[in-house]
């Protein structure tokens, strides 16, 4: 599973660890991943995802994953996310079908 945020995009950066005396050795510096699940209202189940703590405080801000995914471009989501976008379309999709018959 890749170390990589599911909303955000972010991921791995590299640098050096620098000695005392000026020698340098690669490094990775991760994210800080934490495994949430998050309530989609459209699906009505949560749904799990690998998210950084700054992508979580986003979503949460912005009233929940499904308005979240919503007011963001295709072209700033991770593929993850994108397909997850789509999911919870399609819910809404069926939901306003299926009020609108009945």
């Amino acid at each position: 599973m890749a170390r990589r945020c599911g909303i955000t995009g972010k991921g791995v950066l590299v640098g050096h660890n620098v000695s005392h005396a000026n020698n340098k050795t690669k490094r990775r510096f991760l994210p800080n991943l934490q495994v949430t699940s998050l309530l989609s209202d459209a699906l009505g189940h949560a749904v799990q995802l690998r998210l950084t703590p700054g992508a979580i405080r986003t979503i949460e801000k912005n009233g929940g994953l499904d308005a979240y995914l919503g007011s963001m471009p295709d072209g700033k989501l991770p593929i993850e996310a994108r397909r997850l976008k789509r999911r919870i379309r399609a819910a809404q999709a069926r939901k306003a079908g299926a009020g609108a018959t009945a």
